[in-house]
């Protein structure tokens, strides 16, 4: 069973917000079944040793100076991007969807969205740091269609999604693309 299977008040209760007890007793044994289904997940942090970095680190100066058109930052080690449905969408001609961006950038200072959703404004929509692992994420609503969009990072480096789909801007970069 997916998560889309789920009805959207289990979906609710898997986000953590709302409880078990919250659920409709028609819905308490599917919300058990996902419960258990999530405790089932292994959800011990993932880090890479020193050596990785280094090698990374090393790995970005090289293609810095040799292959500008790669455009795969070191720090932009591993990133992942979560959508789901808000429960109660409109129509699907108007339908919206909720999108969970997420970047781990363990060095960086502050990083930004920039898209097509914002008019590539990079302060306007600021991922926020999620603990001490360098993961950094924001969650947005935007409407269904094709979206453009890369993290900016320290205001300076424009990095794209490696989780999703990339396509040439034009200018010498690469934008990550999102389906919705």
């Amino acid at each position: 069973m997916s998560e889309h299977d789920f009805h959207p008040l289990v979906r609710q209760l898997l986000d953590g917000d709302i409880t078990l007890a919250d659920l409709p007793s028609e819905l308490r044994a599917e919300g058990e079944a996902a419960l258990r289904l999530l405790a089932g997940v292994d959800r011990t942090d993932v880090s890479m040793p020193a050596v990785t970095w280094r090698v990374v680190a090393t790995l970005e100066r090289r293609r810095r100076r040799f292959l500008p058109w790669l455009l795969a930052p070191a720090l932009a080690a591993a990133a992942a991007l979560v959508i789901w449905l808000r429960p109660g969408t409109p129509p699907p001609s108007a339908s919206l969807v909720t999108v969970r961006f997420v970047l781990v950038a363990p060095e960086a200072r502050q990083v930004g969205l920039a898209g097509t959703f914002n008019q590539w404004d990079p302060q306007s929509t600021p991922l926020v740091r999620a603990g001490t692992t360098g993961v950094w994420t924001a969650t947005l609503t935007l409407p269904a269609g094709q979206h453009q969009y890369a993290f900016v990072v320290d205001g300076a480096r424009w990095v794209p999604d490696p989780g999703a789909p990339a396509i040439d801007d034009g200018f010498g970069r690469r934008n990550s693309v999102l389906t919705l």
